[in-house]
């Protein structure tokens, strides 16, 4: 842990002492009653995630603000205000709609950062289907098993895409019926029920009347992956949108005038919670680069744009460190005021860094998948320990802790002892379950507590410290990846007879995805197996996913009943201690 201590303005002091918290009595009162106060809900009744984000704001006569600054890889800007993206949203429900796709099903994008990602979103839930954003970068087997899982009746994806992820696998998704191709000639072929999604936005209504949704109808599925079996479809309801709003203003200091940047993918729930419906549920203007990272676009976009508050990933800070360390063009961005961060751990060294760079700190997040929103962070009204996670946001209770054999939880009343962070089940964006499983989601639960599944410690000040995750889940560059599907491709190999997947530490990606893996007889460890290894993997799984390192072995650690010990893969990977192995075979 660090003993320094970052003041609310941005200076920095060793002594360990915590700072002043004049603003803590405003966390003090919030509630989540409040707090869903802020929004119109629908007329009659209901709620509706894209009425908040969009039609609420025009119908409060600021139709005509900024809601998407979209930046072209060219660096053409195109400004789409919250009346155009009314407009565009309506088209689209209306498209659905004609295209008979019902209430409920599941609406699939697979794109970059691209107005029609927004105009997806936001006009599925309009319509009251369930939106599920994938990762361009994936490979055709996670796009095929996580569509297959979600039902996917309707995909908006572009056309190279679609020719090489999903048309060679079309007999393996049933319940596929529609996919709309941006930015396709309007003469596409619609044979195989394939459209040109402009053209069919450009002839559809720009009128709709939004779903009478209920603040627990389904309106999101986000895919995460688990150590063991298929991905998992975390569930969202439109009442997240109650989190989304306010962890926006608490967490990450957003406010309606605002320009916003968030760097996220949009394939990655960050980019749906903070790079869509947050901002856009506070009315403030939210940047769409389509560009990949680059040093000085970056910069750029911060000082051309004005962005008054950024939300990105450690990974791109550290390159930013790497790259950029003695630029320190970030003491030139006068509307910059909040910086923060996202996906995993934020290093102390990172933090120290931005604010002798920016002169402002990086204000560590804490968050998943399935908790939806922000739920512990470095908030601006909070003085910034370096390395740690912060303090749970307004109306969330969390603790760390250990599951009882009795039923009960057992909690961690010691400083600096680790436990498991457990959140008090019931704040608006939790996930509401896991499709078509429900015993794996009443897992993840005990004594009305969330168990996270993220080893923590708490000190004395109420700051919560990072351990490491309860499992084996490997975390790179913001991805979740879940070692069985990795193991699975791999071992599709002809050569292949078992894999191990882990996660092996890394400065710039947080981890890596090294596999071991074990022969079949007459096929030797050699230079030309390995890179065939990787190029299989990559073709299959995407570079995001697959392995940057192979190691090939004899044998692979097990327990008796055969399944792979990761655990001890890793401990001899890093030289640490296998503890127990009385359970290996």
């Amino acid at each position: 842990m660090s003993g320094s201590i970052i003041k609310k303005d941005g200076h920095a002091r060793g002594d360990g002492s915590p700072g002043p918290t004049d603003d803590e009595p405003a966390w003090d009162a919030f509630t989540w009653e409040a707090a869903r106060d802020a929004l119109d809900g629908l007329a009659g009744g209901g709620l509706n995630i894209a009425h908040e984000a969009v039609d609420r704001h025009v119908m409060a006569g600021r139709g005509g603000r900024v809601a998407l600054r979209c930046l072209g890889r060219d660096g053409a800007a195109r400004d789409i205000t919250y009346a155009a993206l009314m407009d565009r949203t309506n088209r689209f429900a209306n498209v659905l709609q004609a295209l008979g796709v019902d209430r409920g099903e599941t609406v699939v994008s697979i794109l970059g950062r691209a107005p029609a990602l927004y105009v997806t979103a936001l006009g599925a839930m309009k319509h009251g289907s369930g939106y599920c954003p994938l990762f361009s970068a994936f490979g055709p087997e996670p796009i095929q098993a996580r569509m297959a899982i979600g039902k996917a009746r309707v995909l908006v994806t572009t056309e190279p895409i679609y020719r090489t992820k999903v048309a060679p696998q079309r007999d393996r998704l049933p319940d596929l019926r529609h996919v709309l191709i941006v930015g396709a000639a309007n003469d596409l072929p619609q044979g195989d029920g394939v459209y040109a999604f402009d053209r069919l936005l450009d002839e559809a209504d720009g009128r709709y009347d939004t779903a009478r949704t209920g603040p627990e109808n389904r309106a999101l599925l986000h895919f995460t992956s688990g150590t063991t079996g298929r991905p998992k479809g975390a569930i969202h309801v439109h009442e997240a949108v109650v989190a989304h709003r306010a962890t926006a203003q608490y967490a990450l200091d957003l406010r309606p005038d605002d320009v916003f940047w968030c760097t996220a993918d949009p394939g990655w729930v960050t980019g749906t919670s903070y790079g869509v419906i947050a901002p856009l549920a506070l009315g403030a203007t939210v940047v769409v680069d389509a560009a990949d990272f680059d040093l000085e676009r970056w910069y750029r976009i911060l000082r051309d744009e004005k962005v008054n508050v950024w939300y990105t990933a450690p990974t791109a800070i550290r390159m930013l460190m790497r790259l950029g360390a003695d630029l320190r063009p970030g003491r030139d961005l006068p509307a910059l005021r909040h910086m923060a961060s996202v996906g995993e751990p934020l290093n102390p060294e990172a933090v120290l860094w931005s604010v002798e760079a920016f002169g402002r700190p990086f204000h560590d997040t804490w968050w998943q998948t399935e908790t939806g929103a922000i739920m512990v962070s470095n908030a601006a009204a909070l003085d910034i320990k370096p390395g740690s996670m912060g303090k749970p946001v307004p109306g969330i209770e969390a603790a760390a802790a250990r599951r009882g054999d009795d039923g009960h939880v057992g909690f961690v009343e010691a400083a600096g002892e680790p436990g498991e962070l457990v959140l008090r089940a019931g704040w608006p964006s939790m996930f509401r379950g896991y499709l078509d499983e429900p015993e794996r989601y009443r897992a993840c639960f005990q004594d009305g507590w969330y168990f996270s599944g993220d080893l923590v410690t708490r000190d004395a000040d109420g700051y919560f410290w990072f351990v490491g995750r309860a499992d084996d889940i490997i975390k790179t560059s913001g991805h979740m990846v879940g070692p069985f599907e990795v193991e699975n491709v791999l071992m599709e190999h002809p050569a292949v007879a078992e894999a191990g997947v882990i996660g092996k530490p890394d400065a710039m990606a947080m981890e890596v995805v090294k596999a071991f893996v074990s022969l079949k007889p007459g096929h030797a460890a050699t230079d030309d197996l390995r890179r065939d290894l990787m190029a299989h993997a990559r073709r299959r799984l995407g570079a995001a996913i697959a392995p940057k390192e192979i190691a090939f072995t004899d044998t692979l650690p097990k327990t008796r009943s055969g399944k792979i010990t990761r655990r001890l893969l890793k401990a001899r990977e890093l030289g640490l201690d296998e503890g127990d192995v009385s359970t290996l075979e």
